[in-house]
């Protein structure tokens, strides 16, 4: 079977964008984008809807498929432009710290991945747009090849942001026509069927990983205007994000009021389950087994700015007796007294954040959940409190009985491959198992992270030190 397609005059297509008259080129690609927002915006409120199309559609139906799976593609890729409708040409090129990349680079690396894993791979007679992109934009994958240091992305004022939009448009153009000989491969029979299957999950792989870098680049977009001292207003479309709402009530609560949900002793299994065969989840969610778990008390609710102001009042972050001695060593080093983003004037403190109206800084919100803090900063308060951060499998339990979503969690569990777990074979194979070490679990999701892109299962995973990510606590005794 001959596992490539033909490409339908894609090279002339690429000569039409290059050859251009350079005055015309030149249009600012940022007015461009302002122009679409609505038209950008209306598909990505539709997101969920596909997304669950997409799951929901039988293998056998594949055209149907495929078309469904076309329409995310298509909808994924318009919500991270969405994402950077409103900033300005500067903004897409600084690097304020090593963990935060340039937008312009998220951009450029989430189409590179569809290029590498997918057009080069099975489209036949597929031209890169640009050699050298492999080396600008791989990220951490050492079977493609070599690659910029992460700590260097920032340097890249070359190739131009207008440059990457053209990447984009040019590698989805060509996605879309491997999308049409897809759809026609029952009648062609161009890839046998194992071939078929690493397409397919390549695919989904794809476009969850651009929805992971969605989230990365709402954090890292904060982060650089967060750390501004203008405090620019910016607006960020993420308000179509997730919520998971209790699904159970335990039975031998009798206050349904009380704040903490009594979980049993017992044998639980842990790790993804779905009867749905289509439903995605990532390597690192896969061994399902069994665990004992002693009884414990989870909260129903996330801590919140009103509690945690009463440890920093407490000066908790003057007392060592909180912290882990690495975490005393880190608020001493870095002289911390508040969250990420916290900013103390004339005795009152301030956050901030996107989508206000004149700046982008604002009056803490009281009763919202705490959000960026590191996982020193999560076990501090925990001790503060008389209590302890939960386990990841406690998380697992547990959720169905909580509201979730809004923060990721910090676990008490170290990032650790589950029984059985196996890696992929070749380049995808380094997704996840490569960094089982050093690093704590997160559980849940955030107001950061990609509608419907949230599971129980999912294994988020940090270094302790990290706060500019989405993280709140919950708290367990």
């Amino acid at each position: 079977m001959n596992c490539c397609l033909n490409l339908l005059d894609l090279e002339n297509n690429k000569n039409i964008i290059t050859t251009q008259n350079k005055t015309h080129q030149k249009i600012v690609i940022f007015q461009r984008i302002k122009a679409k927002k609505l038209s950008i915006m209306q598909t990505t409120k539709q997101n969920s809807t596909i997304a669950s199309a997409v799951v929901g559609v039988p293998t056998n139906d594949i055209s149907t498929f495929y078309k469904n799976l076309h329409s995310k593609f298509n909808q994924t890729r318009q919500r991270t432009l969405s994402l950077c409708q409103d900033l300005q040409p500067e903004d897409f090129v600084v690097q304020p710290m090593a963990d935060v990349s340039p937008t312009k680079w998220h951009l450029a690396h989430t189409t590179w991945f569809f290029e590498t894993f997918l057009l080069v791979p099975y489209l036949k007679n597929y031209k890169v747009f640009q050699e050298e992109y492999n080396y600008l934009f791989n990220s951490y994958y050492e079977t493609v090849g070599k690659r910029v240091l992460r700590t260097d992305r920032g340097n890249l004022t070359r190739p131009t942001t207008e440059e990457i939009y053209e990447y984009r448009k040019y590698v989805d153009n060509s996605l879309s026509l491997f999308f049409e000989e897809l759809i026609k491969n029952n009648e062609k029979n161009n890839f046998d069927s194992e071939t078929e299957a690493e397409i397919k999950k390549r695919l989904f792989i794809g476009l969850n990983h651009e929805e992971q870098h969605q989230e990365l680049l709402v954090t890292d977009i904060k982060y650089v205007l967060g750390n501004n001292p203008l405090f620019p207003a910016v607006k960020m479309p993420i308000e179509d994000f997730t919520i998971f709402k209790s699904k159970k009530e335990v039975e031998n609560i009798e206050d349904k009021k009380e704040d903490f949900i009594k979980i049993k002793e017992g044998i639980y299994q842990i790790g993804f389950q779905s009867e749905d065969k289509e439903e995605f989840y990532f390597d690192n969610e896969k061994g399902v087994h069994r665990i004992f778990v002693e009884e414990f008390e989870i909260s129903k609710n996330l801590v919140t700015n009103r509690e945690y102001l009463e440890f920093i009042e407490a000066g908790g972050y003057q007392n060592f007796n909180f912290w882990l001695a690495e975490g005393w060593d880190f608020v001493n080093k870095n002289k911390l007294k508040a969250p990420l983003y916290w900013f103390e004037a004339n005795e009152n403190w301030f956050y901030y954040d996107f989508n206000q109206k004149e700046n982008g800084l604002q009056k803490l919100d009281l009763d919202a959940p705490l959000c960026h803090v590191s996982f020193y900063e999560a076990e501090a308060y925990s001790q503060f409190r008389n209590m302890r951060l939960p386990t990841e499998h406690e998380w697992e339990i547990a959720n169905e009985f909580f509201e979730w979503g809004k923060r990721w969690e910090w676990t008490r569990s170290a990032y650790q491959p589950y029984p059985n777990f196996e890696k992929d074979e070749g380049a995808l194979g380094e997704y996840n198992g490569k960094f089982m070490i050093n690093q704590l679990v997160l559980r849940g999701s955030s107001e950061a992270t990609a509608p419907n892109h949230s599971r129980y299962s999912y294994r988020n995973f940090f270094h302790a030190d990290k706060r500019w990510q989405y993280t709140g606590i919950r708290l367990v005794k």
